[in-house]
């Protein structure tokens, strides 16, 4: 049985990955944080349990059910059975997998900012595949808004950054500023790929 992936954060964007077998999901019992990764030396999407909550996400499959280039992209997770938390439309007895930072992974780095093209990434995902209401959703199902946004738009540091509409910007600010978001300016290092 070919498995799939669950993603609820970059890999909702399908213009980040090539994998077209790919639908509209929940997983419940999980909350999305952003967690500081010693991996990436950077603040990083996870999930931690939640009992309390469902998170939108997407399935995908994985042909021939080779990680190798999911597992290298997400270099810093661990790869976690999602066990029966995903509700989604294809067949019932899906093998479903979820990424996390593990905790002792987690703690301080020297770059503890959330790069916003990393955001808009996210964002753009959850519209195109969930509407507003879905980007409501996300930033909602989300901790951690008062780790500072890094604004890296002018000079992306993000290597999956894709172009954003006008619109789509403006969707990003002004969930930051609801949130009551830092925003910090720019640096020039860029990120591992992720």
């Amino acid at each position: 049985m070919t498995p799939y992936f669950f993603g609820y954060g970059s890999l909702v964007n399908r213009k980040t990955h090539g994998y077209p077998d790919a639908h509209p999901a929940e997983m419940r019992g999980w909350r999305r944080a952003w967690v500081r990764s010693a991996a990436f030396d950077r603040v990083f999407l996870s999930v931690v349990p939640d009992p309390e909550t469902a998170i939108l996400g997407l399935i995908a499959a994985v042909p021939g059910g080779d990680w190798t280039a999911l597992d290298q992209r997400e270099a810093g997770y661990a790869r976690l059975s999602s066990g029966g938390a995903v509700t989604h439309p294809v067949a019932s007895d899906l093998d479903i997998a979820h990424y996390a930072v593990p905790p002792e992974t987690q703690g301080e780095t020297t770059r503890n900012t959330i790069a916003l093209t990393y955001l808009d990434v996210v964002v753009q995902g959850f519209l195109h595949e969930f509407g507003t209401d879905g980007v409501t959703h996300f930033f909602d199902t989300t901790d951690g808004w008062d780790t500072p946004i890094l604004n890296d738009r002018a000079a992306p540091v993000y290597p999956r950054h894709q172009s954003l509409t006008a619109a789509e910007t403006a969707l990003v600010d002004q969930h930051l500023d609801r949130l009551s978001a830092r925003l910090e300016q720019s640096e020039q290092t860029p990120l591992a790929a992720k």
